[in-house]
């Protein structure tokens, strides 16, 4: 782990040098495809170019209040249902192979949801080929006359080439045309029909090339599936003695495919990731290239689900590796050196389709399928909001590149390794609006991300032009052998030089004369030739000075715009960093405006929360203060009464006094003036109750009193059924009347079985009264039955039952003597015995004064 932690911040501290202001947005581009019926509900509408609009189909409601939501998303450019494939690669991937040949990486991946047009992007259909067969088929038209031999690169396991000389490379090709080796397709063997209109592109493309280099085109076919890698075109070996088992526990048929080994990611020495032990294909035209990816394309993984009868279930990953070497001095073989090879990728990504698992109604693998695929498309989401939070708002979170495979393999795109453009591809059919919101909401995202832009590879810094040095100087050789042929026929013919005869003195002459003749003419076309080559000379000179002031005037102008180029430049970059300072500072004022709006309502919510509170305080204490008026009125009424009750009672007992004082005094005159004769016989108390003699009274202060009768209290509800409900905490007070009910259940504790039995039911509760005497209340009920099935109790009646002590107050008389048992007559002995008979009653009390009162006589003595 500690290594990998001092190799990680070295990575970007030498890319972030160079690149730090030469950065380029990730191209996504939107197409949607037309509907399979006319009569379909449609959910997406091409605005304009670069502009989609989003309607809420009937059906679904984002709004509470159910009202139709719109939204629109802006592309880099925006392909509608008529768009062809040629339009659509000359816009996406025409620039991509092009950086491809001149030595630049590009990442291009198709993304949406399944049926949306992704794997026709990307491949093609018969008659109408995708992006995939046009970029090879550019790669092929472009590098077609300057491809090196077979086997002069060849690849190793570290992700890199190496060079073979011509006799190596030979004696290999010797050597695999010996062997027939299924992974490298011939070139001169028939295309397979299958895939014959796909390749057959009418349109020809071409980019240029360095002509001084050679190069070699390098494929391969790996898928994702489940989170694991797996190389579709390596071969597993079959071995007819020992037979493979499938997964039916049947014996494999010789056109079976064994089951793959999946692949290990590694990192090579510049810090790019790689798969491991991953079979690459050197291939030399269109259709070889494309019968090696219709192989491995046999071999990936479809199934029937239910929003696509051919569903991708993997990620599929199609690698072009261009690899370019210079050549040697002399312009005849590639130079033997391993570090001026440059080694470029173009890799061509066809997602598998992102909707919710409820909606494909699958099952068992299926379902774990779907659950990896999301899983991994989510982390790619993910890294995508990462690199855009780091970039916008400056922080240095890490990217979750190690959560998924597919991730982790395009690490290095999105360090700034290559261009990356992604095609998001839309079904307008309203079932899928929920999913093409998602999808158009991860795009949004995408596009905002900057990736650096890569560095030109360095040049190996021989002479241009070694191919064709040889053939530019044969050139002028030629043409200046035509102009002596011209020049030659302009001369007079010579005459015969034969001679026949020794004597022959005419022949010499004449060709001597003709010589001399073409002497002169010679001589005379050469001073010709030296005055117009002079005149011509001074007219190329003045054409010198004139195009070399030209060129002055040209490149002081140049200069000057140069200036204002750059001037313009730096005056751009300054308004793009204070574009992107102000939208920074933008963004932190509508995070503060939101901080301040929470806390505003926040504030509100609290504020009427508060009042809330105070409004309930404010009427609780207006509530209580009407209880407390309301007591203090009911407890000033209470002692009103009180007092007036008081204030009765004492003057009915100063009227009692009076009156017993009167009597007194009546009783004494009449003791006092009555003649002594004989002493009257006592009469007894019996008697006296029986027969009362008639006297002369004062008259009573409370006439008409009710005489007191002794009888024995009974309950008022005496005929039906009863719960004597007696708590054990109950005093026996042992008085005279005692409530008595007949056949009742006595119980302790009130429980259902007792109440299930009786129709009515009498609590006997206990308590102390004010003046410290026990009061008893007989609370009284009605028994009802529940619909539960059980009971309850209404109170109706609530009889009390107080308890007085005669003694709780001082008397000022003694209480009457009782009789003698032998009922002997006793005497009177003074007049302060004879009065003192006289009953003085309590205040209050229900027994008046009315009650007559009679002195017994004193017995006669013996």
């Amino acid at each position: 782990m500690k290594p990998a932690r001092t190799k990680t911040p070295r990575k970007p501290v030498g890319k972030k040098g160079s690149q730090t202001s030469l950065k380029d947005p990730v191209g996504v581009y939107c197409r949607v495809r037309p509907l399979s019926f006319p009569d379909q509900e449609c959910c997406i509408e091409v605005i304009n170019s670069t502009t989609v609009q989003l309607h809420t189909p009937e059906g679904y409601r984002l709004n509470r209040n159910g009202d139709y939501k719109e939204t629109q998303y802006s592309f880099k450019q925006v392909f509608g249902t008529h768009t062809t494939q040629k339009e659509l690669f000359d816009v996406v991937a025409n620039h991509l192979v092009d950086d491809l040949i001149h030595g630049k990486n590009g990442l291009l991946f198709t993304y949406g949801v399944t049926g949306s047009g992704k794997t026709h992007t990307m491949t093609g259909s018969p008659g109408e080929g995708g992006l995939l067969p046009r970029c090879l088929d550019m790669i092929f038209n472009s590098i077609g006359s300057f491809q090196a031999k077979r086997y002069v690169f060849k690849s190793n396991d570290r992700n890199s080439m190496d060079i073979q000389c011509e006799v190596d490379a030979l004696l290999e090709r010797q050597k695999r045309e010996a062997i027939p080796n299924p992974k490298t397709p011939s070139s001169k063997r028939q295309i397979d029909p299958e895939f014959a209109d796909m390749i057959n592109v009418q349109e020809f493309c071409k980019a240029e090339v360095d002509e001084d280099s050679v190069y070699g085109v390098f494929v391969s076919y790996i898928e994702i599936y489940n989170n694991y890698i797996y190389d579709l075109l390596e071969e597993v070996p079959f071995d007819p003695i020992k037979p493979k088992w499938n997964v039916y526990s049947t014996p494999m048929r010789n056109t079976d495919f064994l089951p793959l080994q999946s692949k290990l990611l590694r990192e090579d020495k510049n810090h790019n990731m790689y798969v491991a032990g991953c079979t690459e294909v050197e291939v030399k035209s269109t259709e070889e290239a494309f019968e090696v990816f219709w192989k491995g394309q046999k071999k990936r993984r479809i199934a029937n689900t239910h929003l696509n009868r051919e569903s991708s279930r993997s990620h599929s990953v199609f690698n072009i590796k261009l690899v370019q070497a210079p050549l040697d001095a002399d312009g005849d073989n590639v130079l033997q050196e391993k570090e001026q090879i440059t080694i470029s990728q173009l890799s061509l990504v066809d997602l598998a389709g992102s909707e919710r698992t409820n909606r494909t109604k699958a099952e068992g693998n299926r379902l774990r399928e779907a659950g990896n695929i999301n899983q991994s498309l989510m982390t790619l989401r993910t890294c995508m909001e990462v690199l855009r939070e780091n970039q916008m708002y400056g922080t240095n979170k890490m990217v979750p590149y190690r959560d998924s495979k597919l991730t982790h393999l395009f690490k290095n795109y999105f360090d700034g390794e290559g261009k990356v453009r992604m095609i998001v591809c839309v079904n307008p059919k309203a079932e899928d609006y929920e999913e093409s919101m998602q999808v158009m909401r991860f795009a949004e995202v995408t596009q905002e991300v900057e990736v650096a832009r890569p560095v030109d590879k360095a040049i190996c810094g021989l002479t241009p032009g070694r191919r064709y040095r040889n053939h530019i100087r044969a050139g002028p050789v030629g043409d200046e052998l035509l102009v002596t042929e011209v020049v030659l026929q302009s001369f007079p013919p010579l005459p015969s030089c034969e001679i026949m005869d020794i004597n022959d003195e005419q022949t010499l002459p004449r060709l001597i004369e003709a010589l001399e003749k073409r002497h002169q003419l010679r001589q005379m076309m050469i001073d010709e030739f030296t005055k117009q080559s002079f005149t011509f000379k001074g007219m190329l000179q003045e054409f010198d000075k004139g195009i070399s002031n030209k060129e002055y005037s040209i490149q002081g102008k140049l200069n000057e715009k140069e200036k204002v180029i750059s001037g313009q430049k730096l005056e751009i970059e300054r308004l793009e960093k204070k574009t992107k300072t102000l939208e920074y500072k933008i963004e932190i004022l509508e995070k503060t405006t939101t901080i301040y709006e929470e806390d505003k309502r926040n504030l509100q919510q609290e504020l009427e929360a508060q009042n809330q509170k105070l409004q309930q305080q404010f009427s609780d204490k207006r509530r209580l203060e009407a209880r407390l008026q309301g007591m203090v009125t009911e407890t000033t009424m209470k002692w009103e009464k009180e007092c007036e009750r008081r204030v009765a009672a004492k003057q009915l007992e100063m009227q009692n006094k009076l009156w017993v004082k009167d009597e007194k005094l009546k009783q004494l005159k009449a003791i006092v003036t009555e003649p002594k004769t004989e002493k009257p016989e006592r009469p007894s108390r019996e008697r006296d109750r029986e027969k009362a003699t008639p006297r002369s009274v004062s008259p009573s202060p409370v006439p008409n009193a009710p005489p007191l009768r002794l009888r024995h209290r009974r309950s008022r509800s005496a005929g039906d059924r009863w719960v004597d409900h007696k708590p054990a905490s109950n005093v026996q007070t042992e008085t005279v009347m005692q409530p008595h009910v007949p056949h009742a259940i006595t119980v302790s504790v009130a429980n259902e079985k007792a109440l299930a039995k009786c129709e009515k039911y009498m609590l006997t509760h206990q308590e102390l009264a004010s003046d410290g005497e026990i009061e008893t209340k007989l609370i009284k009920g009605d028994v009802y039955k529940t619909r539960g099935g059980g009971q309850a109790v209404q109170f109706t009646d609530i009889e009390t039952l107080k308890q007085e002590s005669p003694t709780g107050r001082k008397r000022r008389s003694s209480t009457v003597a009782p009789a003698h048992p032998d009922g002997a007559e006793s005497e009177w002995t003074d007049v302060e015995t004879r009065c003192s008979v006289a009953v003085e009653m309590r205040a209050g009390s229900q027994l008046g004064p009315g009650y007559q009162h009679h002195a017994q006589p004193k017995r006669k003595k013996p």
